[in-house]
């Protein structure tokens, strides 16, 4: 064990018994199960909020303003996950899935790391979205997010839906944009039905999102969260663990197939 996993040795052995038990264990990863894979969180000391004006990250100002949509392309274009790979917290995740009764694994991350580190896709809930796919916002056509890069790249800063001619986005969640209603269903119903709910990297502000862990706390389960800052519920859950997901998760996932 390394520094941190020692530190909690006595709540990591709780949580390990708790979810040997449990016939439902959720898991619910946010920013910083990713930021290891070098993808900066929103919030912290290196966050996009501290790069980039968060106007464009808002969906009305998406759909009324060229100029907006023109920058975001280029961010996504530009965007460090294209590199990216997945980090021991990925597969410690995906471990905990072979070993234990994960019956569902919301993100809120647009990654697609935990697919890349070997979780079951049946199981995977993207809250907000996926940056590899792209969808027209009027035919809801969609196309893999390289092709229109390509088209970015050759010069459409703007593209528009070749269908019908419709505004374009990346198959992911901005603010103000409503949530796909089946996604939120499922994470709802998963989170009411667990007996074992792990928050892992989340700040747990953003909200729908943020509201699993009540809902999973409401109806009876055990809620253990990891995150290097504090977050709103700590004083709710059964236990918190103040340090990195890359340390932590790894270590519990070892103490589970031991």
């Amino acid at each position: 064990m390394g520094d941190q996993s020692e530190e909690f040795a006595e709540e990591l052995e709780q949580a390990a018994t708790w979810i040997r038990e449990a016939e439902n264990v959720v898991v619910f990863t946010g920013a910083g199960v990713s930021t290891e894979s070098g993808i900066p969180d929103f919030r912290g000391p290196q966050g996009i909020w501290k790069k980039v004006d968060a106007s464009i990250f808002e969906f009305k100002n998406y759909l009324r303003d060229p100029e907006v949509r023109k920058r975001a392309w280029q961010m996504r274009r530009d965007a460090e996950m294209w590199n990216a790979a997945p980090n021991p917290s990925h597969a410690a995740i995906a471990q905990l899935e072979r070993v234990c009764n994960v019956t569902a694994l919301i993100t809120q991350n647009i990654d697609r790391l935990h697919h890349a580190a070997g979780s079951d896709p049946k199981k995977i809930l993207e809250i907000h979205g996926n940056i590899l796919e792209v969808g027209c916002l009027e035919c809801k056509t969609r196309w893999p997010t390289v092709e229109i890069l390509d088209r970015v790249e050759a010069g459409e800063e703007d593209p528009r839906c070749r269908e019908c001619g419709g505004i374009m986005k990346t198959a992911t969640i901005s603010f103000g944009q409503s949530l796909d209603p089946d996604v939120l269903a499922a994470c709802e119903k998963a989170s009411r039905e667990a007996d074992f709910f792990l928050v892992a990297g989340s700040s747990l502000v953003v909200t729908p999102a943020a509201h699993m862990p009540v809902i999973a706390l409401k109806n009876g389960a055990r809620v253990m969260i990891v995150n290097l800052e504090p977050t709103p519920l700590d004083d709710l859950a059964d236990i918190v663990v103040s340090g990195s997901t890359g340390e932590i998760l790894p270590a519990l996932s070892g103490l589970l197939t031991a």
